[in-house]
């Protein structure tokens, strides 16, 4: 399999990262793929960093709002509207995919039911030291499964819009999670690679790593997303919050 993949980056004052998630995305073994960087409004350099790759390889474009958006999510749907690729991946732009991501991804979707895969994660600090702190996700996710634990990482998933079309980023907080949900929901199943591909940059005072604010997003989505009833809700929330502990202490 050799179709193109189109990655998925947003970028906000990231001068000190983006350079090394492009540099990962360019030192993959899977070279049929195109980059798509959008620059939230950044005040600091990120986007002559952007840039400068971007005359380097023409498969990295920058892209940029006309006004900041304050979130991920519009500038992940912007480029999801201009990828040309079967697949759509995700990068964070302060995270990093080792060399073999993409290769060791594209090899699973060979069967109809797997419209996503994803792989196992090793958590980074700021400052991009390792500890070995490996999260090690299912070999498999339902729907169901997937409603217990968001077992994806949101810069290990790939999805293959031949199965299931583009599928857009809801403005919602978790939105790559409601994102997983909605694809899985359609009767697909998530691989695992079940190798590490990624890093994982843990960073202070980041409100998607709020257990507080994770466990509140969660509970909406179970209520207002997903309009399951209370104790449907609870039996989930539940699931998901003894999963969370467990992960918390990796």
């Amino acid at each position: 399999m050799n179709d193109l993949i189109s990655i998925v980056t947003p970028c906000y004052n990231d001068e000190k990262y983006i350079g090394e998630a492009i540099e990962s995305v360019l030192a993959q073994s899977y070279q049929n793929w195109e980059m798509f960087v959008v620059d939230d409004c950044s005040t600091d350099n990120s986007a002559e960093i952007i840039r400068s790759y971007c005359e380097k390889d023409n498969r990295i474009r920058y892209f940029k709002p006309d006004f900041p958006t304050g979130s991920p999510v519009i500038p992940r749907n912007i480029a999801i509207e201009k990828a040309n690729g079967r697949f759509i991946a995700f990068l964070d732009s302060d995270d990093v995919w080792f060399p073999t991501k993409l290769e060791e991804q594209i090899k699973l979707f060979s069967d109809e039911k797997t419209a996503i895969v994803f792989s196992n994660h090793e958590k980074i600090n700021e400052d991009g030291k390792r500890k070995n702190r490996v999260v090690i996700a299912p070999k498999i996710a339902t729907y169901k499964r997937l409603l217990k634990e968001n077992c994806i990482r949101n810069s290990a998933g790939l999805y293959d819009t031949k199965k299931v079309g583009k599928i857009y980023l809801q403005n919602i907080n978790y939105e790559d999670f409601v994102l997983w949900l909605e694809i899985l929901k359609k009767g697909y199943i998530a691989q695992n690679t079940n190798s590490v591909e990624i890093l994982y940059r843990i960073r202070k005072n980041s409100i998607s790593d709020n257990k507080t604010q994770a466990a509140k997003w969660t509970w909406n989505i179970y209520r207002n997303v997903e309009k399951f009833g209370i104790f449907k809700s609870l039996y989930y929330f539940l699931n998901y919050c003894v999963r969370a502990g467990l992960k918390y202490l990796k």
